[in-house]
């Protein structure tokens, strides 16, 4: 298989029938950059009217996972100097999410290892979404001061029952089983037999293909969203974060218990954004008005304080100690600014 871009962030292949896409900074598990965003769509424009490719696989680089999101440190440099790369970032790669979904031809996204952020972005909205057992996906945005972007809210809005919220205001990652439950990937295909699937992919239908090496495939771990169903849906049905806290540390369940600990320990600004933008109508009705609405708050997070604190606590000093301002889950008084249309 001849490799079009050799040197490249981005590796782009074609091998009729299918052209394959491989995110390639595998030291930095395949984080985004604006250039990387660049390169995908480019060759998504190439491959539509291209007979020759009837199916585009994304996947990506080194053995640690598909996606870890965009390049954080980039969007800290550029809310502190308000230099409007961190922007122009977002509204090209919410401009890929939407192609990828509404891409004529099917698009298999392979969800092997990480895959968090802006690969849920990449992977989540595409036609076909392979899990493997090695899965570990999160939208863990709100323990660096941010939000569920990249139609994050869109999809975990979809998910049964109230787990959606839960994964949103946790940030807490979750493997294959549970990624089928909530809708988030819709196969399970073991690591070792992703050649035997690109073969398969070569020969047969998507569908086909991915149903016969699933077949083949073990049973991936259990998952635990099903199980705590019960407390999940009736904690987090409140109004409030706080309230949603309150009802989480009456509850009997550790789960419960840790759940409450956990949310207490992200941003309070954070928590109160995701939560409106979960019960919007924008990410309920279709991923073109929540990308559209994601555009807009992520705007108005690069003005606020926990935004540049939550990266410098997780990713710059790793002292994982933010100093969220406002403190408390009922000191947040100025969520309309961020849901706020363009002037």
């Amino acid at each position: 298989m001849p490799d079009v871009q050799p040197a490249s962030e981005v590796r782009t292949a074609v091998d009729a029938p299918v052209g394959r896409i491989t995110l390639n900074r595998p030291k930095a598990i395949n984080a985004l950059t604006t250039v990387m965003v660049g390169a995908i769509a480019a060759a998504l424009d190439a491959w539509e009217a291209d007979d020759a490719v009837s199916v585009v696989v994304l996947d990506g680089a080194g053995e640690r996972g598909f996606c870890a999101g965009g390049d954080i440190r980039m969007f800290r440099e550029s809310a502190l100097a308000r230099d409007g790369a961190a922007l122009e970032f977002w509204a090209r790669e919410y401009a890929l999410d939407a192609r990828i979904a509404g891409y004529p031809k099917p698009v298999v996204a392979i969800m092997d290892g990480i895959v968090m952020g802006g690969g849920i972005g990449l992977a989540g909205h595409a036609s076909h979404r392979v899990a493997t057992e090695r899965l570990r996906a999160a939208m863990p945005e709100v323990g660096i001061g941010f939000f569920p972007d990249v139609g994050g809210t869109h999809l975990l809005a979809a998910a049964p029952g109230r787990t959606g919220t839960h994964l949103a205001l946790t940030g807490l990652p979750i493997g294959a089983a549970d990624a089928v439950a909530i809708g988030l990937a819709d196969a399970v295909v073991d690591h070792s037999r992703l050649d035997e699937l690109m073969a398969a992919l070569g020969s047969d239908t998507p569908d086909a293909a991915i149903a016969t090496v699933a077949a083949a495939s073990a049973e991936p771990p259990p998952g635990g969203i099903a199980a705590d169903r019960a407390w999940i849906d009736a904690c987090y049905a409140a109004g409030s974060v706080a309230e949603i806290v309150g009802r989480l540390e009456a509850r009997e369940e550790d789960a419960a218990q840790a759940a409450a600990a956990t949310i207490r320990t992200r941003s309070p600004t954070a928590l109160a954004v995701t939560l409106r933008a979960l019960r919007s109508d924008a990410a309920r009705s279709s991923l073109q008005a929540c990308l559209e609405q994601d555009l807009r708050i992520a705007e108005a997070f690069l003005q606020t304080p926990d935004f540049v604190e939550g990266i410098r606590a997780v990713v710059i000093d790793k002292d994982h100690d933010p100093h969220w301002d406002p403190p408390g889950l009922g000191d947040v008084t100025d969520v309309d600014r961020y849901f706020a249309p363009p002037a």
